[in-house]
């Protein structure tokens, strides 16, 4: 099997997709960042000393998505034409769920933008609550949806 990374010399190669039609993608994924029951609180009751961490978590994951392609060697970067990030709390843990939407109409995916921004807006929830918890953990970062492109549909179950 010949992967797509590699050209024939067996060196590092971006994939080619002069050729590709444009197609609508969208992608999906999420993470989960589980803290104490006081990083928790001090974030619920806009506590935090650096400040709303939240509303500065999911513009860090919108940030993310849009340079994936710095970040990550064969990405390609990508005119992305949406970026939607919420939230969701879970105090049974404690913790929050980031959920990171990427949308375009291009050559190739946005899975990698949807992971990234999840990535990069739970690592700046850990920075501005490790103060009060150092030991929080992020975890089940993953795809739960993407469409478009030749491989189609996939929905995590």
């Amino acid at each position: 099997m010949q992967l797509t990374h590699l050209d024939d010399n067996n060196q590092p190669n971006m994939v080619d997709v002069t050729l590709k039609e444009d197609s609508s993608r969208v992608a999906t994924a999420s993470g989960i960042i589980e803290m104490s029951r006081s990083a928790f609180d001090d974030i619920i009751n806009k506590k935090a000393k650096k400040g709303p961490v939240l509303q500065t978590a999911i513009i860090a994951a919108i940030m993310g998505a849009k340079k994936t392609s710095e970040l990550i060697p064969m990405c390609h970067p990508l005119l992305l034409t949406s970026v939607k990030c919420e939230s969701e709390e879970l105090p049974e843990l404690p913790g929050f769920k980031l959920i990171v939407t990427v949308k375009l109409k291009g050559q190739t995916g946005v899975e990698m933008e949807a992971l990234n921004g999840v990535s990069i807006g739970l690592l700046t929830i850990y920075d501005m609550i490790k103060a009060v918890d150092k030991t929080m953990v992020i975890k089940d970062i993953r795809l739960e949806y993407k469409s478009g492109g030749k491989s189609g549909e996939y929905r995590r179950h």
